[in-house]
């Protein structure tokens, strides 16, 4: 090949790389104007919510006060309650899914986030990434003991990994969603019961173990939201008579375009549910 076909190919080259990168910030923008929009029609769909609960209550009272009227008119009546019931079931449902689609994303992050993600996985043997999701899965038996929502010590450094990550140039825009998830094993020892009276308790405590870490290392509280499911979103069915299935007991991290919060109240220093018992198990 001659030298300047050579050098023609090197440049194409390099234009097809300032193309793919120069295409990463446009997608993260577009991200995060999709995001805007659906919360503005979350925020929408709400005030719609209000307005018809506002109307059934007062149906409701003038339906209490209608006597001695026919059946005709309260026929009608019911009938326009039935429909507004109805549609403020279909309102909250549709704003619960919006949430949801909102809070966990589902959208692929740019390439530079995907590969320190997946470097990120691949030294941690508790941690799954997937990137059509944008979501890291880390597997709860390895990161607490049984029955605490006390991170172990040695996975420690994997947490202060991630929150690197997220403060990187790379990361800084992206905020973060902690879910935590247990299997339907019940809580049963006195003394774990006395901070997590149920899996779903500590589902969330697990989950603001993770939040309370990352905040303590550089991401901005803003930033981090919390969740948790306890029992009742497993990967995998349980055993029988409630007897759990490690694969769903996790606390999974969802990765999604940053809010851009101006002036955030102050965070609490730190959130305990109560007086913290030694470790024990469920």
């Amino acid at each position: 090949m001659s030298r300047s076909k050579s050098l023609l190919l090197v440049l194409g080259i390099g234009a097809m790389v300032l193309m793919v990168g120069c295409d990463c910030p446009q997608k993260l923008e577009d991200m995060k104007a999709q995001n805007r929009l659906q919360q503005q029609r979350i925020d929408e769909l709400e005030n719609e919510l209000g307005i018809c609960s506002g109307q059934l209550q007062k149906y409701q009272q003038d339906l209490d006060s209608l006597t001695g009227r026919s059946g005709a008119d309260l026929g009608a009546r019911d009938a326009t309650i039935a429909a507004l019931e109805a549609d403020i079931e279909a309102k909250k449902a549709l704003i619960a899914k919006m949430q949801e689609q909102l809070l966990q994303g589902g959208t692929p992050l740019p390439p530079e986030m995907n590969t320190m993600l997946q470097e990120f996985a691949r030294n941690n043997d508790m941690v799954t990434f997937d990137p059509e999701t944008g979501s890291l899965k880390f597997k709860s038996d390895l990161l607490f003991d049984l029955g605490s929502d006390e991170i172990k010590t040695d996975k420690i450094p994997a947490i202060k990994a991630l929150a690197g990550i997220m403060n990187s140039q790379e990361g800084s825009s992206f905020d973060l969603v902690i879910v935590g998830h247990t299997d339907d094993a019940p809580i049963r020892r006195a003394v774990t019961m006395l901070k997590h009276p149920t899996n779903w308790h500590l589902s969330v405590h697990r989950a603001i173990s993770v939040e309370d870490l990352l905040s303590k290392n550089g991401v901005a509280p803003q930033r981090l939201a919390v969740k948790g499911y306890g029992e009742y979103r497993p990967l995998e069915p349980n055993k029988a008579n409630k007897g759990g299935n490690p694969v769903n007991r996790r606390v999974e991290i969802f990765i999604i375009p940053g809010a851009n919060v101006a002036n955030p109240p102050a965070a609490p220093a730190s959130f305990s549910a109560a007086p913290a018992p030694a470790p024990a198990n469920q």
